[in-house]
């Protein structure tokens, strides 16, 4: 399974899901985190929102990946989300891809690279590892550039603060 090539019709749906994902990094912002925002869509329809909350939980595996899983588990009412796809803002981490494969989503589509983190592709590419039982199909750039617009100026802010934890 290789990287997705999305219709015009998709391209238009992936844009307007990693929008919401956008607005959801924009609240972990506004609280001080990583910017980083995820949706869960069901049907064409978001069953399923998160942030990154690790400050605000004091919780090293409050990713807005996990959070939304969690959330989506819960509207489904099953841990197997079949017939879904989480829209990302950044490219997973190795706990969020790992965890994306156990709930067993169709497609991952995320913004734009981690290359320091990423487990879809850029260090490790865990979503598809043919030794795994599941596999995601990614579609991956979908506003790349908003969603490194975030992360840039998140990190330029810290590194010209006192606030120098991340």
């Amino acid at each position: 399974m290789n990287q997705q090539i999305p219709s015009q019709k998709q391209d238009s749906l992936d844009s307007q899901f990693m929008t919401a994902a956008i607005d959801q990094a924009n609240i972990a912002l506004q609280n001080g985190d990583v910017p980083i925002g995820a949706v869960i869509v069901y049907e064409n329809q978001i069953i399923a929102k998160g942030y990154n909350q690790r400050h605000q939980l004091n919780d090293p595996t409050a990713h807005a990946e996990i959070i939304a899983l969690t959330a989506a588990a819960e509207y489904i009412g099953n841990w197997r989300l079949h017939n879904c796809s989480i829209y990302v803002t950044l490219e997973p981490c190795c706990m969020c891809a790992g965890a994306l494969v156990l709930a067993r989503l169709d497609r991952l589509i995320y913004g734009c690279d981690d290359p320091k983190a990423g487990a879809c592709g850029s260090i490790y590419n865990i979503v598809q590892d043919m030794r795994l039982n599941h596999r995601l199909e990614i579609t991956k750039g979908i506003l790349a550039e908003d969603c490194a617009k975030l992360l840039q100026d998140f990190f330029k802010s810290k590194r010209n603060s006192d606030d120098n934890c991340f």
